[in-house]
């Protein structure tokens, strides 16, 4: 059975709408590991990096920054991905919300409290400094990009393009509902598996 790992974004968990629609759009066909990342870019990079290694899975899925991390791995692993809306420029998306927040959805820990402050956004400059580093010819068709037509936070299509082949749209906003994530990103999803 493949496996797909699938990285939430900033805000949420692994139990977020596109997690729980991709875990039952793809029951019994699929395994899809669905964890709660760290809320430091460093401490989750380097948490995927063992969850790749011990899980050995066929496929990353990101959204938003689960896509940011997911870009970055996926030439260092040798995975391929489907980037959901990523958000390349995370320092400018929490610069103005410096504070006390609520994750959007439960975290297994039951920690839904988080805090941003200016360490994280320079955790976060520091790798936004280096993400495509590791972009190569041989990648630029393995990592596709679906792009919300609706989506108001992430406008960063042309970026992706710069460095990846494959981009697709989708009438939705920057998280996806579970009726897009079937109708949008499982057909991609199975795609990319295939290939």
């Amino acid at each position: 059975m493949k496996k797909i790992l699938f990285l939430h974004g900033f805000y949420a968990s692994g139990q977020c709408v596109p997690a729980l629609a991709l875990r039952e759009s793809f029951e019994n066909r699929a395994e899809v590991i669905t964890p709660d990342l760290p809320l430091h870019p460093k401490e989750a990079i380097g948490f995927i990096r063992e969850l790749i290694d011990r899980e050995k899975p066929d496929l990353l899925v990101g959204n938003s920054c689960g896509s940011f991390y997911a870009q970055m791995l996926a030439p260092i692993v040798g995975i391929p991905a489907l980037l959901g809306n990523p958000h390349f420029q995370m320092t400018e998306f929490l610069k103005p919300r410096i504070g006390i927040h609520q994750r959007k959805s439960p975290r297994k820990d039951g920690r839904q409290q988080f805090i941003i402050d200016e360490a994280l956004i320079q955790e976060f400059a520091e790798l936004e400094a280096i993400q495509f580093n590791y972009c190569n010819p041989y990648y630029k068709d393995k990592v596709w990009g679906l792009f919300g037509e609706n989506d108001t936070l992430a406008h960063f299509e042309p970026l992706f393009l710069e460095h990846y082949s494959h981009s697709f749209h989708f009438p939705g906003g920057h998280t996806p509902t579970a009726e897009e994530v079937r109708t949008w990103y499982v057909p991609l999803i199975e795609k990319l598996l295939m290939t």
